[in-house]
């Protein structure tokens, strides 16, 4: 029988309780143990596929299409496992399953309540096929004290009066931090956020104090007495430059050994060389590479997590040091301002994204990179406006547009109508609901023999994971390909075009599908490994 390990979080968010659970997962697994990691997120919405990368950051997908959020990547990049649509969910989705089932009369008449009705579906979530797992550790998002999030609160307290308190072990992470003006590690933030926690029946196990700094013995010993906690396991979540360096922090700290300890587990050696070996590439590059991303949510640094993450990733493949230059593609309408802004970088990447606003820009940003021989990736938005890009200024499709943008007599990119999932024709129409009605999870990929992109991949058939309303009209598919911008790979039935690269440029690759989202840092995916090469190359030029 699987063991739970629950994770809260007080005092503020964005405390990283994902980074968090993500490093214990690969901790665990460094002991040998199989680990699976879930996410439960106390807001209202079904999934995070219609919130606003300003509001949620980056929404993150899974093989089999779940949009969810961002820290279900971070499980994946830590632990090397792919996650499914059962490891996330929202308290959103929770009450519209519970409406549904009413509405079908399944609950024979009885009033529909939060205690037992909600507090059940969240509990069959939490332990959903975990049976052949060492542990499943269960991250609980928002803050104690959040009104929305009670519910979970007191799943959590059920399933350990359930499961008996010698399978089930909590963690909370609370912010301690220290004052400047008092010279102080404060530690009453904390005390307060334990207090919370205990007046819904949750005594805490462990405590995981994020702070800048090491936290003294006294300090330790000070909340281990105020709240209930055994000193040896008040442990410090320093700051740290790289969330790659965490699980050996963490194991210094000796948070493995005090879980072993807490479930009666024989203490091992865990083999760690791997996240050695990655913390040493960061602190000891051989040299760097400047990258422009050129996007429309670049002030938000989670936006883009899985990009920054894989970019990293591709810099740990090439021993460099991969400096990041977020440019707002809606600030630059004109191409000389763009040129500027680009003259620096050693490669350019146009992200995904929504909407028109910024895509002026990021054509601006296409057309540099094609004409100053500048390495450049586009991924799915950055993709579709390659060929727009091509179709304009190439092909002599002045019009050239996607329907995204509004009527157009020259739909290069259009509202993808139906495809193929496996064996099940997919249908949408532009008036229906947002959510979940993308083009979404893995699909094949054939890629042409002789191209670059084969060369990157080394495989005929690859599987990259998509999430986009609108596909490349291949309606105009001869007239791009005249322009020297040609269809690299495609779908398995040959209809929807997923790599587009230029033969005539050093390092011109762009892709339908995001394939950031399946790197990870000991395994970097091929594309922006190959991308950091191209960069590298030419800053040595």
């Amino acid at each position: 029988m699987t063991r739970y390990i629950f994770i809260t979080g007080g005092v503020v968010s964005s405390l990283g309780k994902g980074i968090a659970a993500s490093s214990l997962g690969a901790l665990l697994q460094a002991h040998g143990y199989s680990v699976r990691i879930r996410k439960f997120d106390i807001y209202l919405n079904v999934d995070p596929g219609t919130m606003s990368p300003y509001q949620h950051g980056e929404v993150f997908v899974t093989e089999d299409g779940a949009e969810t959020d961002l820290d279900l990547g971070h499980y994946e990049r830590f632990t090397n496992h792919d996650h499914t649509r059962f490891d996330c969910t929202a308290m959103g989705r929770i009450y519209a399953r519970i409406i549904e089932k009413e509405r079908r009369g399944d609950y024979h008449g009885h009033n529909v309540q939060v205690v037992p009705h909600v507090i059940d579906e969240i509990k069959a979530f939490i332990t959903h096929e975990t049976s052949d797992m060492d542990f499943t550790l269960v991250e609980i998002g928002g803050t104690v004290g959040d009104i929305e999030g009670l519910p979970a609160l007191e799943s959590i307290r059920q399933l350990a009066f359930d499961l008996g308190r010698e399978k089930t072990l909590f963690i909370h992470v609370a912010l301690v931090p220290y004052i400047e003006a008092a010279g102080e590690i404060k530690t009453k933030a904390a005390q307060h956020s334990v207090r919370t926690l205990l007046s819904y029946g949750i005594q805490p196990d462990m405590l995981l104090c994020r702070t800048d700094r090491d936290l003294p013995q006294s300090a330790k010993e000070k909340l281990g007495l105020f709240c209930n906690v055994r000193p040896e396991r008040v442990m410090t979540g320093k700051d740290l430059k790289s969330i790659y360096e965490v699980p050996l922090y963490y194991h210094q700290e000796g948070v493995d050994q005090q879980i072993c300890s807490y479930f009666n587990l024989p203490a091992t050696t865990p083999h760690l060389e791997p996240w050695k070996q990655i913390v040493e590439k960061f602190y000891q590059p051989k040299d760097a590479v400047d990258i422009a991303v050129v996007g429309k949510y670049v002030q938000l640094q989670d936006a883009y997590k899985s990009l920054y993450e894989a970019l990293n990733h591709g810099g740990f493949a090439n021993d460099v040091k991969v400096n990041l230059h977020p440019i707002d593609a809606r600030n630059f309408e004109d191409y000389s301002s763009m040129a500027d802004a680009l003259s620096l970088c050693d490669g350019i990447i146009v992200p995904g994204g929504f909407g028109t606003h910024g895509s002026e820009g990021k054509i601006h940003a296409i057309t540099y990179a094609r004409e100053t021989k500048r390495p450049f990736l586009g991924i799915c938005f950055g993709m579709q406006l390659s060929v727009v890009e091509a179709a304009r200024n190439l092909a002599g499709l002045k019009n050239a547009s996607s329907t995204e943008f509004g009527p157009t007599d020259t739909p290069v990119i259009g509202l993808m109508t139906e495809w193929m999932s496996k064996d099940t024709l997919q249908k949408r129409h532009a008036h229906q609901d947002l959510g979940g009605t993308m083009r979404l999870g893995a699909y094949p990929c054939h890629i042409h023999p002789h191209s670059l992109a084969h060369a990157i991949y080394r495989e005929a058939v690859i599987s990259e994971r998509h999430r986009h309303r609108y596909e490349v009209n291949t309606n105009y598919k001869d007239i791009i390909e005249a322009t020297g911008l040609v269809f690299s790979g495609m779908s398995a039935d040959g209809k929807l075009p997923e790599i587009v690269e230029r033969p005539d440029h050093p390092f011109f690759i762009a892709t339908q599908f995001h394939p950031e989202l399946k790197s990870r840092p000991t395994a970097p995916h091929p594309l922006f490994k190959a991308f950091v090469k191209a960069a590298l190359d030419r800053r040595q030029g």
